[in-house]
């Protein structure tokens, strides 16, 4: 069969291919602790499944407008001009199964090919993947230990340019859990706004799980918002990874095109799920908030644990649910020390290298599972890497 030149660009999530790998070793009667999947442990809470169950059972089962159901357009904008201190209409509001439609849209919305696109590396695989699969140049700007894992804005002013279309920032990050601070912040809007067609898409879906000081949007800073497409989503803050739920925030103009193109490739996102979602939003707030207190105190754990191992270093992340220790003590590339610690240990992790080249030397850790698993784990890979 010959496929579409354009498939070879398309890339991949790595954490996928070793959690087949861990389960196959489970199916052989292995213990294996899955440190790779990037979800949240927890249930979804009560009030939300009984809201969809409702939404079921009064007949929310047909097709919506492509950018979704009024009341959580409305919802979200409400909730994002309190949060982000802007204004925003439900016009603004593009609802979509997931959070990855939204950089999917957004790139083959306002990305032609031989534009440049500026993302974080490392960082999560899609933004690389998606800037391939429509022709454009992938731009990376490293997020280094030594800088907290903040983006290199001295990389930043010598790459960005009249040909960058986009830079994608990521604030808590995935892999590394780096918060970009309110300078970093200031540094990328005053970069971006010296050329007239370059945008920021702000994945902001781990804004809730942080651990230090107040959530900084780059939305919020002036001359911003009609520069901004924001990312955010249900499947984090509210255990929801399984729902499909996520939403863009941006121009109206560009949510126009991102609805249609919603309306070319998923018609609309599940009503029943939508209508979850506005009860996410406007409910108890309680289980997110004890969940992310839960989050901080495994964070603690698997940071000190992780520390106590020699030959391995941690920095303690600000925000999300991952660790990304070095292991560039061990001289072995990161893939081959994962690999071996799915094999010998047990511990299903992540190279840094799945999240981009500038992850070599690191793995990623997710500490969304039990304290118990966290502590066997450490334990495990301890005694494995002693070995090496």
């Amino acid at each position: 069969m010959r496929f579409a030149e354009r498939m070879s660009r398309l890339g991949t999530e790595t954490a996928f291919e070793v959690l087949a790998r861990a389960k196959a070793l489970e199916a052989q009667g292995r213990e294996i602790v899955h440190l790779e999947i990037g979800e949240p442990d927890f249930d979804t809470p009560a009030n939300i499944i009984e809201a969809a169950v409702k939404a079921l059972r009064s007949g929310a089962t047909h097709y919506t407008p492509s950018a979704g159901i009024p009341p959580l357009r409305q919802v979200v904008a409400s909730q994002i001009a309190e949060t982000r201190r802007i204004p925003v209409k439900p016009e603004n509001v593009v609802i979509v199964p997931g959070g990855k439609p939204i950089i999917f849209f957004t790139i083959l919305a306002l990305v032609n090919e031989g534009d440049e696109v500026i993302y974080p590396n490392p960082g999560f695989p899609i933004y690389e993947s998606m800037i391939n699969f429509v022709g454009a140049k992938a731009v990376p700007v490293p997020l280094l230990e030594e800088n907290n894992f903040g983006f290199d804005l001295d990389v930043l002013r010598k790459r960005i340019n009249e040909r960058t279309r986009l830079v994608i920032i990521n604030s808590p990050q995935n892999p590394t859990g780096g918060v970009l601070s309110a300078d970093e912040l200031k540094e990328i809007a005053s970069l971006v706004q010296q050329y007239d067609d370059c945008y920021v898409l702000a994945d902001e879906i781990y804004g809730h799980i942080l651990y230090e000081g107040e959530f900084a949007s780059i939305a919020s800073l002036p001359g911003m918002q009609e520069r901004t497409i924001i990312l955010d989503g249900f499947s984090k803050t509210y255990a929801m990874t399984g729902w499909r739920l996520g939403y863009g925030v941006m121009p109206e103009a560009l949510a126009t095109l991102e609805a249609r193109l919603m309306t070319n490739s998923n018609s609309c996102t599940a009503t029943f799920t939508q209508m979850a979602g506005v009860e996410g939003l406007t409910g108890p707030q309680g289980d997110a908030h004890k969940m992310v207190e839960e989050f901080r105190r495994r964070r603690d754990i698997i940071v000190a644990g992780l520390n106590a191992i020699p030959r391995v270093s941690c920095l303690k992340p600000a925000g999300a649910f991952y660790v990304f220790p070095n292991v560039k003590k061990f001289g072995r590339p990161a893939k081959q020390i994962a690999d071996y610690l799915l094999q010998e240990a047990g511990v299903a992790a992540l190279a840094g290298t799945a999240f981009g080249e500038y992850g070599e030397g690191y793995l990623r850790l997710s500490y969304a599972n039990s304290v118990e698993n966290i502590q066997k784990a450490l334990k495990w890979m301890e005694a494995a890497l002693a070995k090496l």
